[in-house]
C-alpha cells in the first residue's frame, strides 16, 4: 500500500480519487476530495462566465452611440409616460 501511495504524486486528480476509493479505508477522504474537485471546476466556470460578461459589457458600452444612450436615458426617465401609452 505504501508503494502505491508514493506513486500518487505523479497521478492526475481522477487517478488519486480512484486510488482512495479502491483502498476503501478512507471513505471521508474520498468524499472530501470528490467535493473539492467539483468545487474547483464550478469556481473556474463561474469566473470564466463573469469574465466573458465583463468583456461583453465593456464592448457594448464602448460601441453604444451617444444618440442611443440618450434615447435609453429618456425612456428610463419617462417610464411613467410610456406605461400610460400602453
Amino acid at each position: 500500500m505504501s508503494r502505491e501511495i508514493k506513486k500518487v504524486e505523479d497521478n492526475t486528480q481522477i487517478e488519486v480519487l480512484n486510488q482512495i476509493k479502491r483502498f476503501d479505508s478512507f471513505p471521508t477522504a474520498y468524499i472530501a476530495y470528490r467535493i473539492m474537485l467539483t468545487i474547483l471546476v464550478t469556481l473556474a466556470s463561474a469566473e470564466r462566465s463573469f469574465s466573458k460578461l465583463k468583456i461583453k459589457k465593456s464592448y457594448l458600452r464602448s460601441t453604444m452611440s451617444q444618440e442611443r444612450l440618450s434615447g435609453l436615458a429618456v425612456l428610463l426617465i419617462e417610464k411613467e409616460l410610456l406605461e400610460e401609452i400602453d
